[in-house]
């Protein structure tokens, strides 16, 4: 079995292996899968189920840390500027920040240019199939694979809320899909991300990703990876790039979280809150690209749910991570553990990269809503699974719309 992880490439080369993004599958199935975990580059970012106090940068270019943040970084023997320099890429497990209030991503001006972000791609990994041993809970049969379609460009104009979430982990650069989310404590001005936990956080053996930033729309022009050779960072991040400032994943994803199966599944999902590389014009996420989706935490019953869009940029073969796709199928149940939240599970070719992503239905006043994220699915793609969005997820939303209430 292979997990949906994070596709990343080595820069040293173009024969990088290729790895697929964070999305965790969950299976209940009697033969071995292979799950790919959608989303990741080479890269890191801090360990932690929650994010600390922001950091800012200064009109002068240097990193603003509170205090807090300081004395914790101090602990580990973390200089800013020597972060800022190249030190980020130290993976040592002392220096690998982790709990929940850990969470430290300066801004590094430039980090995030047209190629690297367009050589973040996904690596296969090795998947170890424990966990994943047959029914639990209730499991409905396996769907039948759905063909992702391709959103026509441009992008912005039809899914203006999907975008790309970018980080550094171990591995090296890896890449994952987002969606634009509205804050209920800035009504029309939301810097809210929703993502998969996968994608900031490297669960159980692990921490926090480093260098999160977000791309909205990506490639919005549909360009081709040849074509996207030479393209200018307007071509590519045509409505900026905005680094997170905060994100915060489920408790339960920090603790159980696995690189393999479905360990943490149920509970596989976070929200960045960003601020834009360049500083901005004063508009917030939600301004700058004219949307933003409301939250749907009702989590209707599977069988209730007609029919669910599943949005992403998948990266792994057949598919190249330049590209917006989406699938669109009636959901059925998955199960992975009985004490764990039944997760939705739809039919669909997409594979690692769309981690993440945006899976959207009628909420409970039968508008669009985000109802989950891509988490899980099978190597072989055919189908995704996603986390339903209860409680602890309203918790993780609410915790980072309080923490910037005032700001």
């Amino acid at each position: 079995m292979r997990s949906i992880r994070p596709s990343f490439t080595e820069r040293q080369g173009r024969n990088a292996r290729r790895t697929t993004s964070p999305v965790l599958a969950a299976v209940a199935l009697a033969s071995a899968l292979a799950l790919t975990a959608t989303a990741c580059d080479s890269g890191g970012a801090e360990a932690g189920g929650e994010a600390s106090a922001p950091a800012a940068s200064e009109g002068d270019g240097k990193i603003t840390i509170p205090d807090d943040i300081k004395n914790k970084l101090k602990e580990h023997g973390i200089d800013i500027d020597k972060w800022k320099n190249g030190a980020w890429k130290n993976w040592d497990k002392d220096d690998w920040l982790r709990e929940a209030d850990e969470y430290i991503n300066p801004i590094i001006k430039g980090l995030w240019n047209p190629d690297r972000m367009r050589d973040a791609d996904d690596p296969d990994k090795a998947v170890d199939a424990g966990g994943l041993t047959g029914d639990q809970g209730v499991t409905d049969p396996t769907p039948e694979p759905v063909d992702a379609k391709a959103v026509s460009p441009t992008y912005h104009a039809n899914v203006p809320e999907a975008g790309k979430v970018f980080f550094d982990s171990p591995e090296g650069t890896m890449v994952c899909s987002a969606t634009v989310v509205e804050d209920p404590a800035h009504p029309g001005k939301s810097n809210l991300v929703w993502t998969a936990g996968h994608c900031v956080h490297a669960g159980k053996k692990g921490g926090w990703y480093r260098n999160i930033a977000f791309a909205p729309s990506y490639n919005d022009q549909g360009k081709s990876a040849g074509e996207l050779q030479n393209a200018t960072e307007e071509e590519v991040a045509p409505y900026g790039v905005w680094w997170a400032d905060w994100a915060q994943t489920s408790d339960q994803w920090i603790e159980q979280g696995g690189e393999t199966g479905g360990d943490g599944a149920s509970y596989d999902f976070a929200v960045i809150h960003v601020t834009p590389e360049d500083g901005g014009n004063g508009k917030s996420l939600e301004e700058t690209v004219g949307s933003a989706l409301p939250v749907d935490f009702n989590a209707p019953a599977v069988t209730s749910v007609d029919s669910i869009t599943a949005t992403g940029y998948p990266a792994a073969p057949p598919f190249d991570g330049q590209a917006l796709y989406q699938c669109q199928d009636k959901p059925g149940r998955l199960s992975i553990n009985k004490a764990d939240p039944t997760m939705y599970r739809i039919g669909c070719t997409m594979t690692g990269g769309s981690s993440g992503g945006g899976w959207v239905a009628p909420g409970s006043d039968g508008k669009p809503a985000l109802v989950s994220n891509t988490s899980i699915g099978p190597a072989t793609a055919g189908w995704l699974a996603g986390p339903r969005l209860g409680e602890v997820a309203r918790g993780v939303y609410g915790s980072v719309s309080k923490k910037f209430a005032g700001q």
